[in-house]
């Protein structure tokens, strides 16, 4: 029956291109589809019937490719990973390849992996119009726009059970660049049933997009406006890279839909206030005008009205006109004064311009007005609790009330979190004691170090989040509480649930969503933190300065403590600094010292000594983990502490490599 099937649909697909207009009248396909099998049959002499083995690249081949668009991969499979815990697909694929439909990342269903394989939809495959016909990302890079290939609308007969929809990812010259498709096999439904897929695809390589242009010009001024002001800084907005003479250099898709121009050739080359009714200095001021940060401005040449910020603290272009020469010493770079300080930090101020922070400042968002729970994970100094404090800002409940699992005695931690009546115990106030739990009632309670809390109390508080009641020490009545629960822990919880250490049935109530902040060596925007810090930690308002030497240590030092360390380093550098000059003898000996080891790399003596010293830690993991670690463990050891050659060997990005190895206590660092 299937062999029929697919000798009609080659039948109808010849017959269509050999059979001109009458024929076309009566195959209902879209003119884009038409078009692609004209293209296969006539242009490429592909034979609909034939069904060919897909082509793949071999390891070598790949591994090559996939070098060569390394930033690509570490921007984009991001976005891709959390689109595919996002999209309403089951068996699905989410696949990510170069301008000539190469794969080159993949994300996809575990339970039907090996179906994608038999069909061609792998790392290294192919998907060229030239080698696979009319398909998801083949027709999409031949065409440039975002489409849908549904079933029986792929050329090739062999295809038909698969349902695609691609969107294009152009660079900031607006060349295509890559293509992000979702893929799926024997999709029920008509092609109109695709259209919600459509947009989340096209609205992630949109983002992509956005994040690609923003890392290319992280050392530039780049200027972002909006009709509104609330989307500005967002993905919506337009942006243009300016040089240090306020002349465009770059221009994204939304700054010409919104300015209405039809090609980046009329914005290139043009200086700001051209574009813009605002003198270029003005713009190029780095003391913002007024505390949202946003210029009220009209474009020059029908007069509309736009909101605009500008970014321009980089080492380079944006930097250029605010360093000084000292007589006496290096470069000394004078950065913006600190604005006024707020109450509190908004989740747009955590997110920076890191990809992976916007992502998940994006998913934060999406639930924090939700009752939903979260799960905050990352290393010690990461900001755990900051961006806990954002998410319940976000949130429009009150109040916040946090408690710190790890800081306060066993012992104590049951009073603390349930409270107590007057004579519960020995010792209790005369009053009682309101808990954390009631006082957050109608609010947020955040639970730091959620994984040091003991087991007993483990089960007492999964019982409060079933029944939305507490019974404080010493009651008989249990009393109502109205509860979003937010946690965080810089644990493994599922390893600590293997141990027997965390109840499982309270991890998957906590588990609503799981934000993961990435470790501050991870960070693409870690330039752009180091500045917004410095001027935080000044109190008498002068501009900071900082020696360019003393700057580029903070930028490769890994800070093992993450944000947290990173701002008391700042913090005692003013402090002790002279003339208000932070200087390299200012910092840290293992910030000075440390920069320079992990460009030189460790030698592999003390490597092994380092990895060696940790092999204990395999006790306590699951033999999944175990096996895990000994494959990274083996691979650095190889390489002799080259952890770039080692993310190599092991296929993943080195910033992947750093992330498993902090997750599995492997305290070797080379940078």
């Amino acid at each position: 029956m299937s062999n029929q099937i697919e000798s009609q649909h080659a039948a109808t697909v010849a017959g269509f291109v050999r059979g001109g207009l009458a024929m076309a009248a009566q195959t209902q396909v879209s003119t884009a589809i038409g078009a692609s099998w004209r293209r296969c049959m006539i242009d490429y002499s592909l034979d609909p019937g034939l069904a060919q083995a897909p082509f793949v690249l071999d390891s070598h081949t790949l591994k090559e490719y996939r070098g060569r668009h390394e930033h690509l991969i570490q921007v984009a499979s991001a976005e891709i990973d959390w689109l595919y815990d996002h999209i309403a697909m089951s068996g699905c694929a989410l696949l990510l390849t170069d301008a000539g439909g190469i794969v080159l990342y993949e994300k996809a269903d575990p339970t039907i992996l090996e179906t994608f394989r038999t069909a061609g939809l792998q790392l290294g495959a192919d998907w060229s119009e030239l080698r696979q016909g009319t398909n998801g990302m083949g027709t999409c890079i031949a065409e440039n726009r975002p489409i849908i290939v549904h079933r029986d609308e792929h050329f090739r007969a062999c295809h038909i059970a698969l349902s695609c929809t691609a969107a294009p990812i152009h660079d900031p010259d607006g060349s295509l660049v890559a293509v992000l498709d979702a893929s799926t096999l024997n999709a029920q439904g008509t092609r109109e049933a695709q259209t919600h897929v459509m947009a989340l695809v096209h609205l992630s390589a949109k983002l992509i997009e956005k994040c690609l242009f923003l890392r290319h010009f992280q050392r530039s001024s780049v200027l972002r406006f909006h009709a509104r002001p609330e989307f500005v800084n967002l993905q919506h907005d337009g942006a243009l890279a300016l040089a240090s003479d306020a002349t465009v250099i770059a221009a994204d898709e939304m700054a010409l839909r919104l300015l209405g121009v039809g090609q980046r050739r009329e914005l290139i080359g043009r200086r700001v206030d051209e574009i813009f009714d605002m003198r270029a200095d003005e713009m190029m001021d780095p003391i913002s005008p007024n505390a949202a940060g946003l210029w009220p401005v009209r474009d020059a040449l029908l007069g509309r009205r736009y909101f605009a910020s500008l970014s321009n603290e980089s080492t380079d272009v944006g930097f250029s006109k605010y360093r000084l020469r000292s007589p006496r010493g290096p470069d000394v770079l004078q950065l913006t004064p600190p604005q006024p300080t707020k109450d509190a930090l908004t989740l747009e101020d955590l997110a920076g311009e890191d990809p992976q922070m916007l992502r998940i400042v994006r998913s934060a968002r999406r639930v924090a007005a939700s009752p939903v729970s979260v799960m905050i994970q990352g290393s010690t100094g990461t900001g755990k609790e900051l961006f806990a404090r954002a998410l319940h800002a976000a949130s429009g409940r009150s109040p916040f009330v946090a408690l710190n699992c790890a800081a306060i005695p066993e012992s104590l931690i049951e009073s603390e979190l349930f409270g107590y009546k007057s004579g519960a115990f020995t010792g209790a106030r005369r009053e009682g004691m309101k808990g954390t739990i009631l006082q957050a009632s109608g609010g947020t309670l955040f639970l730091d170090e959620i994984g040091d809390m003991p087991l007993g109390l483990q089960t007492r508080l999964l019982r409060v989040l079933e029944e939305h009641e507490v019974v404080p020490l010493g009651a008989d009545k249990p009393m109502k509480v109205d509860l979003r629960v937010v946690c965080a822990s810089h644990q493994n919880l599922r390893s600590m649930i293997a141990r027997g250490q965390f109840r499982e049935d309270l991890y998957y109530r906590l588990n609503g969503i799981t934000l993961e902040l990435p470790c501050l060596v991870d960070r693409t925007d870690k330039e752009q933190l180091i500045r917004k810090l410095l001027g935080a930690e000044t109190s008498d308002g002068r501009p900071v300065a900082i020696e360019m030497d003393a700057f580029q240590r903070l930028l490769d030092y890994d800070w093992p403590g993450n944000i947290r360390e990173l701002r008391n380093v700042i913090r005692t550098a003013l402090a002790i600094c002279d003339g208000g000059v932070v200087r390299l003898r200012d910092l840290p000996s293992e910030v000075r010292s440390g920069a320079a080891q992990a460009a030189a790399g460790a030698p592999p003596a003390a490597a092994a000594e380092s990895l060696d010293a940790d092999a204990a830690y395999d006790m306590r993991l699951s033999p999944i983990e175990a096996a895990e670690r000994q494959a990274l463990v083996k691979a650095i050891r190889e390489t002799e502490g080259n952890m770039a050659r080692a993310a190599t060997v092991l296929q993943v990005s080195r910033s992947t490599l750093y992330r498993r190895c902090r997750r599995l206590h492997i305290t070797h660092r080379i940078l």
